[in-house]
């Protein structure tokens, strides 16, 4: 295929057209020119534009990098020799699909070519899928080192294994891959989709039978519902009609306190007419106030009063004797005592004496018995000891007499201390004597109290006309409460009609109920209850037809088992269909592996031979790996090294070398695309890259975009 022109609206470009020759086309234009543009437009007329690609952060897609700048709808066309015939392509956007409308026809009769349309025309005209093309045949600057691509892969493959560039045994095991993908890939495909298709069945029926049973079960609720809302409709009629009914027991009501407080109002009129006005009433009321507060105020002065002073006790040694009458007799009683104990003090030293007298008359006696007559020791003994026993006689009976007058007056004054019985009579005296000067001055006061209280009870009198205080108080309160009853009595009538004229306006009027009514709610709950009930009743309506749709959707339960039963067996099927793929699929990998092993030689051999042309022979020895990358060893190195140790521009030649042969082999009817692909190529490679390309354009078209005078100097030259 060769190239006659290209017209474009595309990107910067405007209606602007490319002529092309056969053969070898050098386009030298500076940068911003177009020539990215072109070889883009060359692609997309061809292979259409990717309209589902969309813009990310790091990269334009297509279709909006290159819309037109003018703003007016991307289209173009290429004129150009297939087979011999000279033909045109259109492409036109559609509404909103990009490059959307295509059109294949004869450039001199107009006749449509019915084999070209708009997703075969690039890979008919070409040979190759679009990834193919672009990386075999579309040499940029930006991508010289070769990428791995399926397709690429796979005609490569398929080329240097088998001689056959169709790619027969690839294609067998790619279209037993799609058969198995097909049956099932992942979660894709056919037994995928038999078994989703399945289970979708089961759901179905599930799903049908659970929608029966609740749509049942809402038939029943709404029956329920609809009884429910007419007893409780019917509840709020009898309520209204008792509301009705005890409107007018009110009103009645109402009226018969007016009729009351009216009567009520007419005895008190007649009541207060015989009354002091209600003025005179309260000034007598205040008076007579005033006059209570005195009274209060002197009873309480006189329960304010001292206490009567208390008459002191009267110890029982001063009984029935005067105060001046005890004071003399404790100064008797303590001179008395005094004597007591001074005569005790003599008897008992005179009885001492004789009784110690006797004692020695006796011991003498006794001691001097030898020196005196016989009789007379005898008689002085026995007379010291009658001496002494008279004695002791004597003094026993003075001290006892002495004793019972002690006794007798210490008796008298209890436990009292014999020096404190004048004290303590003198300290009764002067009780007896304070106590009398104060009830004295007690009554003087009580006296003083009773005279102003006697003269307040005849103004009281005077006031009352006789009567008590209390009693006349009462009285004037009784005319001032009627009074105010009065007031009261008007203000109820007044308060009573107006009640009855609101009742009146407010009462109701209602039907009866349609049936007699046995529910006890309340009002508020009868409406609340009616509510819900209503509410649930269009919910639960909606809801049923919900269902009954749903179960509508999902069709007869007979007919859904019938298709399951047909699934099971088709997926029963599929599942034997797709255990043979996978036995015919790992035979045919069998028979490739070894052809797969020999995968690059043809090519290899063919970019060695251009990259030693390129580099003047430099370079004699390459290795191109399955992965398309390549090693290389120039003259003189022991090892190969990869092309990272080689520098930026042998690099390019290398890969230039790479695409050429690849290019040869898989798009021999394709034109050949360099764009800025020789900037890094020294003057002697470049001369040797421009002898080559020429060699190549001998055979297909070959296109070179530069920005640079080199290649054409070189063309010159």
């Amino acid at each position: 295929m060769k190239i006659l022109s290209m017209t474009a609206t595309f990107g910067k470009l405007e209606h602007q057209t490319l002529e092309l020759k056969p053969g070898l086309n050098v386009i030298e234009a500076p940068n911003e020119w177009g020539k990215s543009t072109w070889c883009a437009f060359m692609v997309n007329i061809l292979y259409g534009i990717d309209t589902r690609e969309r813009t990310t952060k790091t990269a334009l897609a297509e279709k909006d990098r290159y819309a037109p700048w003018s703003g007016a709808p991307m289209s173009g066309r290429m004129d150009l020799n297939w087979n011999g015939r000279d033909i045109t392509i259109e492409r036109s956007t559609k509404g909103r699909l990009i490059f959307g409308e295509f059109r294949a026809y004869e450039t001199a009769t107009g006749m449509d070519i019915p084999e070209l349309n708009a997703d075969n025309c690039g890979e008919m005209l070409l040979g190759v899928e679009r990834s193919v093309f672009t990386r075999a045949g579309f040499l940029k600057l930006s991508d010289l080192p070769l990428t791995q691509d399926d397709a690429l892969r796979r005609r490569l493959n398929a080329l240097v294994t088998t001689g056959d560039e169709s790619g027969a045994g690839d294609k067998l095991g790619q279209k037993l891959k799609e058969l198995k993908n097909k049956c099932r890939y992942n979660k894709s495909g056919l037994l995928p989709q038999a078994e989703a298709q399945r289970d979708q069945l089961e759901q179905q029926i599930y799903d049908l039978q659970d929608l029966n049973k609740q749509i049942s079960l809402a038939t029943q609720r709404q029956q329920e519902l609809d009884t429910w809302v007419i007893q409780l409709e019917n509840h709020k009629a009898a309520l209204a009609y008792a509301r009705a009914v005890e409107d007018a027991s009110h009103v009645e009501q109402a009226e018969a306190v007016c009729d009351q407080a009216r009567q009520a109002l007419q005895e008190l009129e007649n009541t207060c007419r015989e009354l002091p006005s209600q003025e005179d009433a309260q000034r007598a009321l205040q008076t007579a106030k005033v006059m209570q507060e005195q009274q209060l105020s002197m009873e309480m002065e006189q329960r304010m009063l001292p206490a009567a002073p208390e008459k002191p006790d009267v110890p029982e040694r001063y009984r029935e004797l005067t105060p001046e009458a005890a004071l003399t007799r404790a100064t008797e009683d303590t001179a008395l005592l005094e004597s007591l104990k001074r005569k005790k003090k003599t008897t008992a030293a005179v009885c001492w004496i004789l009784m110690i007298l006797g004692a020695v008359l006796a011991a003498g006696a006794f001691v001097c018995k030898t020196m005196l007559p016989a009789p007379l020791p005898l008689v002085l003994c026995a007379a010291g000891i009658g001496l002494t026993a008279v004695t002791a006689v004597i003094f026993a009976i003075a001290s006892g007499k002495q004793s019972k007058k002690r006794k007798a007056l210490l008796a008298r004054y209890a436990s009292l201390e014999p020096a404190l019985w004048l004290p303590d009579a003198r300290d009764y005296a002067d009780r007896q004597k304070q106590y009398e000067a104060a009830a004295q001055a007690h009554q003087q006061l009580l006296e003083d109290l009773q005279v102003r209280r006697e003269a307040l009870a005849m103004e009281i009198s005077t006031f009352t006309g006789s009567k008590d205080l209390d009693s006349a108080r009462q009285q004037w309160t009784d005319a001032i409460a009627a009074w105010g009853k009065l007031s009261d009595a008007r203000r109820d009538l007044q308060q009573a009609q107006s009640h009855a004229q609101a009742l009146r306006a407010m009462a109701n009027s209602a039907q009866k109920p349609k049936f007699p009514d046995e529910l006890t709610q309340t009002k508020e709950e009868t409406d609340s209850l009616l509510a819900n009930a209503l509410f649930e009743q269009k919910q639960n309506g909606l809801r049923l037809g919900q269902l009954q749709g749903q179960a509508e959707t999902l069709g007869q339960e007979s007919s859904l088992r019938q298709q399951l039963k047909q699934v099971r067996h088709r997926i029963s099927l599929l599942e034997d269909y797709y255990r043979a793929l996978e036995v015919a699929q790992n035979a045919l990998y069998a028979a490739t592996s070894e052809l797969q092993r020999r995968f690059a030689p043809r090519i290899t051999k063919r970019t060695q031979a251009l990259f030693g042309k390129l580099t003047g022979g430099r370079y004699d020895r390459l290795i191109l790996s399955e992965d398309l990358s390549l090693s290389v060893g120039a003259q003189q190195e022991d090892t190969l090294r990869e092309s990272g140790w080689r520098s930026d521009g042998t690099v390019d030649q290398l890969y230039l070398a790479l695409r050429l042969a690849v290019a040869e082999e898989l798009t021999p009817d394709a034109p050949l695309v360099l764009d800025d692909a020789l900037v890094r190529f020294d003057d002697t490679r470049l001369a040797a890259a421009m002898e080559i390309l020429q060699e190549t354009a001998q055979n297909k078209q070959v296109l070179v975009f530069t920005c640079q005078s080199r290649e054409t100097q070189v063309l010159g030259n």
